[in-house]
């Protein structure tokens, strides 16, 4: 699992070096707030898509190893979840690269 989240990771630095000469200086990343200005933030602050995606896959190995050593149903809820977080983490990102370049 870890292997996955660097590739993802690895593959966020990439596009995002790729696409950073036509990056405009502010891109839309708060969707749920109301159309216009109250979306838009500066291009640098997309990294805090990949930051939460390696922040939730490490607090739930953390709570894993800390709390539920000997179970492994919840071994498995814990995978499926990081293996959910770091694949839609890592489309948001490229859809909001992709969309905006």
């Amino acid at each position: 699992m870890k292997k996955l989240l660097l590739f993802a990771t690895g593959l966020i630095i990439l596009i995002f070096i790729i696409r950073l000469p036509y990056l405009p200086p502010q891109i839309p990343l708060f969707y749920s707030k109301s159309w216009g200005e109250d979306q838009l933030v500066d291009s640098w602050m997309i990294f805090i898509l990949p930051l939460l995606m390696n922040g939730l896959f490490f607090i739930n190995q953390f709570f894993y190893k800390k709390f539920f050593l000997e179970n492994s149903f919840v071994k498995k809820i814990i995978d499926y979840l990081n293996l959910f977080v770091i694949i839609s983490i890592t489309l948001i990102f490229l859809k909001i690269i992709f969309l905006v370049t």
